[in-house]
């Protein structure tokens, strides 16, 4: 498994891997990425079996929001979170649409999605047609990794290419917030806090 400096012309050649049903290590604005094609299904299954873990749901990353609405419905709150936080280290959790497959999402009827603040991870995905899987590039219950070799070291030659752009900023996964309910929850507190998404939704925390 190649660790290629993420140039322009190795994140071209990575693309073509990920459009060919690959899977790509990649850096985001949080930790390195694990990547595939999300609309493929034996991809998906692929990213399952290298992670180790069968029923937990998978985020899906896009170049732009309007990318992201071919997969999920951003609208009304979610448009509004998305206006104030996008691109950057927030997961807005939403119903996803019927193109993506319910393998993604372990057949629950919403999906974790969101817009990196990274330009490779930008440069890539939109080389992706617009959508990529944006689980962290470790095992389950593993380390999150910040670096490229801390992702090799976890998943060695079980990817086809490691894109390396040097550490990520913030070095720790995104905040989550689900707003499939009447009340919004968040299921993980990360870099954007608590405080910060209610008071853009001007609701009581």
């Amino acid at each position: 498994m190649p660790i290629l400096k993420a140039t322009i012309d190795n994140i071209r050649a990575a693309s073509k891997i990920v459009k060919n049903g690959g899977l790509v290590v990649y850096p985001t604005d949080t930790i390195y990425g694990l990547g595939c094609d999300p609309i493929n299904v034996e991809a998906v299954r692929r990213v399952f079996r290298v992670k180790g873990e069968r029923e937990k749901p998978l985020p899906v990353l896009g170049s732009d929001t309007g990318c992201i609405q071919k997969i999920a419905q951003i609208r009304g709150r979610a448009r509004k979170i998305a206006d104030k936080f996008w691109p950057g280290p927030l997961t807005i959790v939403v119903p996803k649409k019927p193109i993506l497959p319910d393998i993604v999402t372990c057949n629950v009827a919403s999906v974790g999605v969101r817009i990196p603040n990274h330009p490779i991870a930008i440069q890539f995905i939109n080389l992706c047609d617009g959508l990529l899987i944006g689980t962290s590039a470790n095992k389950t219950g593993g380390k999150s990794p910040r670096t490229a070799r801390e992702a090799a070291k976890q998943l060695n030659e079980e990817v086809d290419v490691i894109l390396d752009g040097g550490p990520t900023l913030l070095g720790q996964e995104s905040s989550i917030i689900d707003l499939t309910q009447r009340k919004p929850r968040i299921l993980r507190e990360g870099p954007i806090k608590l405080e910060e998404i209610m008071n853009t939704l001007k609701l009581p925390k």
